[in-house]
């Protein structure tokens, strides 16, 4: 039976509590279609420009200079082969071998995806699908253009594909030039252009191979180069550079006053740093980038466990700072975030924690330095924060997301000794401890409509929409809507949490229906369905039990209610250029 998921109630200005509007849902970044398309319509192109020179080698140009000396250089390559140079190529030529391929980049886009705090899904993305374009381009080529393999001993065997082009070449070229861009743009220091290098070198040693080999003439590897370049440029263009995939969530316009405003380029500049996270050697790569933005005279101010970052972003706006920069986990940006929400002063996010929530769905880099240097080259914009109090839990804000229930007993139940070995895969592991939390009764009030009654195991609100790992659980939830999304999870049994886990991986409100603010107010037994979307910009909770609540990651004191709501463009950011 397929999960069916209620809209989302709200009202706008103007409407009656009780009015529903339409769910809201996106879950693809913006402009991935317009992309694939974009990328579909340039493969055919890429296509018909490599079947085209591949008639025009086997055709009219046969008899014309390089192509009537090509046999003379197997030959002549032939005539020269040792045993040592044999098994030199063999392995060399081992490299471009469609196993060997694809177990590197199956390897390297795991690596990309669970590896780092931030999961590089578009450079895994870029990887993979520049090998299967060049793949299917490869496979449109040898069945539209027919070329006999050289005249000479091979050693190995034929393929029953064209001799034009090579598959070995093209894709070592899409694999290993597409990892030395990648290393380009993570590496720093002298051992970036080494490993650059390297890399590049393998796809040219791979080509020399199979032409030693006997395999190809010296065009078919010329146009196996070709191939898998045009494919990296490309989906490495269309990621990259076009603009169209956002980067970044696109923020709400500045008002007036800092329409177009960049980085601010004078007056005092304050670093609040978590000291657990970022060492000396750490702030001394942020100085330097400060001070190559002309921040010669930056202030760093530790956090402590009893101040972990309000009380310094505090002090630095009341003594004049231009500019704050965080340099922590979710802990210190929601702090920070609290005592600078209003002041208008921009504030600089450098990801240094195990989770980084806020920066993950804002897509900021990976390096702290790189973090800081593409946050001094960007703009102001603003986001929404989340305000939110209860009994036991002062008023405060938060960036990312708050909850009750089994996102609480997860970061309850997460080691500080195992985040810090694993980074995030350690709430996945406490979370596999805690799939068998108690559920919850919990009433839920939504702008002033009627009350919901709901069974649950978790209730969680959402500022953004992703999570470690790079999981989704609330696409339509975007940082400068001014709204707050609501997740309530209720799965029943085994058959309850599958069904739970392929609504979220469909994007989870794609399924939704048509359903009252007085139809739920009346299903006092809950819906039955194991999940459910709602977005508000005020909610209050009121839970039968005492519940374990969490703050941005971090676990507060339990309790029994909760109010929240959005406060809009509350926090001035700076945040890389080129979101669209």
């Amino acid at each position: 039976m397929p999960t069916a998921v209620p809209e989302r109630p709200t009202h706008l200005p103007g409407e009656s509590p009780g009015a529903l509007r339409p769910s809201r849902t996106r879950a693809l970044p913006r402009g991935t279609v317009r992309t694939a398309a974009r990328i579909g319509a340039l493969t055919l192109c890429q296509a018909a420009f490599m079947v085209g020179i591949g008639l025009l080698i086997t055709g009219p140009a046969r008899d014309v200079w390089p192509m009537t000396v090509e046999d003379d250089a197997s030959e002549a390559l032939e005539r020269r082969r040792t045993g040592a140079l044999d098994a030199l190529s063999w392995f060399v030529s081992e490299a471009g071998n469609t196993l060997t391929v694809i177990g590197i980049a199956l390897a390297a886009c795991l690596g990309l995806i669970l590896v780092p705090r931030l999961p590089m899904w578009r450079q895994a993305v870029f990887l993979g699908g520049a090998l299967v374009l060049q793949a299917l381009v490869f496979l449109v080529v040898t069945e539209s253009v027919d070329r006999h393999r050289p005249e000479v001993d091979r050693l190995d065997a034929s393929p029953p594909t064209s001799s034009y082009t090579s598959g070995h070449t093209g894709a070592a070229t899409a694999l290993y030039a597409g990892l030395a861009a990648i290393a380009l743009s993570r590496i720093r220091g002298p051992l970036r252009k080494v490993v650059c290098g390297l890399l590049l070198l393998v796809p040219l040693m791979v080509a020399l191979a199979r032409l030693y080999r006997g395999m190809h003439h010296p065009t078919d590897l010329v146009g196996g180069l070709v191939n898998g370049g045009l494919s990296l440029l490309i989906v490495g263009r269309a990621l990259f550079t076009d603009g169209t995939v956002a980067a970044v969530p696109a923020m709400r316009p500045a008002p007036a006053a800092d329409a177009g405003r960049g980085a601010p380029t004078a007056g005092r500049t304050v670093v609040v740093f978590n000291p657990t996270v970022t060492d000396e050697s750490a702030c001394a790569a942020l100085r330097d980038v400060l001070r190559q933005h002309g921040r010669t005279s930056a202030e760093f101010v530790e956090t402590t466990v009893d101040d972990p970052g309000g009380g310094q972003a505090a002090r630095a706006i009341r003594a004049g700072a231009t500019l704050v920069v965080v340099c922590g986990g979710d802990g210190t940006v929601r702090a920070a975030a609290h005592a600078m929400a209003g002041s208008g002063v921009p504030l600089a996010l450098v990801p240094s924690g195990t989770g980084n929530l806020l920066a993950r769905n804002l897509h900021l880099p990976l390096s702290p330095v790189a973090a800081l240097d593409a946050a001094l080259r960007g703009a102001v914009r603003h986001i929404d924060l989340g305000h939110i109090e209860g009994d036991g839990l002062e008023a405060t804000h938060f960036a990312a997301m708050s909850g009750a229930g089994l996102d609480a007993a997860i970061m309850e139940n997460t080691d500080d000794r195992a985040k810090s070995l694993l980074g995030w895969p350690a709430y996945v592991l406490a979370g596999i401890t805690t799939l068998r939390s108690p559920r919850m009764r919990v009433t839920i009030r939504l702008d002033g409509a009627p009350a919901l009654r709901r069974t649950a195991r978790m209730v969680l609100l959402a500022n953004v929409g992703s999570v470690q790992g790079g999981l989704t659980l609330v696409p339509a939830a975007r940082p400068d809507d001014g709204r707050l999304d609501l997740l309530v999870l209720d799965p029943r049994g085994p058959g309850g949490w599958i069904r739970a886990l392929g609504a979220l991986l469909r994007g989870g409100a794609r399924t939704a229906r048509s359903t009252s603010a007085d139809t739920l107010a009346a299903d006092d037994a809950g819906t039955g369905v194991p999940v459910e979307f709602f977005t508000f910009r005020r909610a209050e909770f009121t839970f039968e039990t005492q519940q374990l609540r969490e703050l941005d990651g971090d676990p507060v004191a339990p309790g029994r209610r909760l109010t929240a709501e959005v406060r809009p463009g509350a926090l001035t950011m700076l945040l890389p250029s080129g979101d669209g």
